[in-house]
């Protein structure tokens, strides 16, 4: 796959955190500062690293692996990851290098496991993301069954539960970062995907869910965070409220998250398996 040359810098650090909800149930406290304000001890989430290479793209996002011809309506973001190796600076410049790593059976589909790495022009490695994608109707050809990854929920109550109510604009901000699938913003679009409005994107759901445990576990110190692992297990809708549960396993943490049923019913699953491995947890 070809490099690509990216560069980014504060404004779009921070129209990825907005993107993710933060500030948005701050009311004018503060606390959301250090997301938000280039002069107020400003960080960067890890889960940045995922869309910084696309983040200036307009055009609706392709699917680009050699050599296959891919339905994109037979396609599912299964699950997603990102180590980082030290903090994310505010602006930069870098190379991403990417590649089919994995191909993997499951049944009456593959899961084909991407990975991209960003390079600073000196050549130390800033990060590593890894996705896998769900694609039905294709057959892996060595018939090797994914092992399973991310972390298994102990079996005890959460130690901390988070809530977050997803705003009604939320997939509007977050396609600024770079995904303008009209899946999250056309009605139309939506309803032929058999969906009764747009819907949020995974990747918003899974930048939720790190910032609510960075914030809960960590207070605040997103420099703290290696890597996060977890899978996509439900779509998630605008004006719904995730529940973000977590419990601290030594220097990790297991995180679920799920939406709250408006007539009262079982806890929807949103995002499942979840796994942040901090910077002192032996990686």
């Amino acid at each position: 796959m070809p490099e690509r040359r990216f560069r980014w810098d504060e404004s779009d650090v921070i129209l990825y955190h907005l993107g993710v909800g933060a500030g948005a149930l701050d009311a004018g406290g503060g606390a959301a500062l250090h997301y938000l304000y280039e002069n107020a001890g400003f960080q960067v989430l890890p889960s940045f690293a995922i869309v910084a290479p696309t983040f200036h793209e307009a055009a609706v996002p392709s699917l680009e692996i050699p050599g296959c011809d891919i339905d994109l309506g037979s396609v599912l973001h299964y699950d997603q990851q990102v180590e980082v190796e030290g903090p994310i600076s505010r602006s930069g410049e870098a190379v991403l290098r990417s590649r089919v790593c994995d191909v993997f059976d499951a049944r009456d589909a593959s899961l084909i496991v991407r990975e991209g790495q960003a390079f600073a022009d000196d050549g130390r490695l800033l990060w590593t993301v890894r996705d896998t994608i769900y694609v039905r109707g294709e057959d892996a050809a060595a018939g090797q069954s994914r092992p399973r990854l991310g972390g298994a929920i102990p079996d005890r109550p959460a130690d901390v539960t988070r809530s977050f109510r997803v705003l009604p604009q939320q997939a509007m901000l977050y396609r600024l970062c770079g995904d303008r699938n009209p899946l999250h913003v056309d009605p139309a679009f939506a309803a032929k995907a058999g969906f009764d409005k747009p819907i949020l994107h995974g990747l918003c759901t899974y930048g939720i869910v790190l910032r609510e445990a960075v914030d809960a576990l960590f207070g605040g110190d997103t420099e703290v965070v290696r890597s996060f692992y977890a899978r996509f297990a439900g779509v998630v809708l605008p004006t719904e409220t995730l529940v973000v549960e977590m419990w601290e396993e030594g220097r990790c943490a297991v995180v679920q998250a799920g939406i709250i049923d408006a007539a009262g019913g079982p806890t929807r699953p949103a995002l499942a398996n979840g796994l942040i491995e901090t910077s002192g947890s032996g990686r």
